[in-house]
């Protein structure tokens, strides 16, 4: 005598039951959530006050720019070699040395960029920042 229970089906099984794995992923990602925030708790912090003051203002900009024909600019006034290093030695002269802003077009010659930080350095001031386009 042959017993049997459901249907006479011998294909198996076809395709994958998934809602066992969506309902552990769901309960995983809650477990995680809720450790994420007891892990991190706020803690109310008061901070110290301070009298602090800056006493130096910050130093002031020079634009030094260089256009691709070789011509140099202090602050949109076009100078010579010469004069710029004259320029560059009053204000290394100052007790607050300005930063200087080199802006070079990318067709300038690099002899040109050389001798104006050059003439930079001889008059003491090295902070200069190259000046780019996003």
């Amino acid at each position: 005598m042959a017993f049997q229970l459901g249907e006479d089906n011998d294909a198996g099984m076809n395709e994958m039951n998934l809602i066992p794995l969506i309902d552990i992923m769901l309960v995983l990602m809650i477990i995680f959530l809720v450790t994420a925030t007891v892990a991190n708790p706020s803690i109310p912090l008061t901070l110290p006050k301070t009298t602090a003051e800056i006493t130096t203002p910050p130093p002031k900009a020079i634009t030094v720019s260089i256009n691709a024909k070789g011509e140099i600019a202090w602050n949109d006034q076009v100078v010579t070699l010469d004069d710029l290093a004259r320029r560059f030695q009053e204000e290394g002269k100052a007790d607050q040395k300005p930063t200087i802003q080199l802006r070079a077009d990318k067709e300038s010659r690099y002899d040109t960029v050389a001798q104006v930080m050059s003439r930079a350095s001889e008059a003491g001031l090295g902070d200069i920042a190259f000046v780019s386009q996003n």
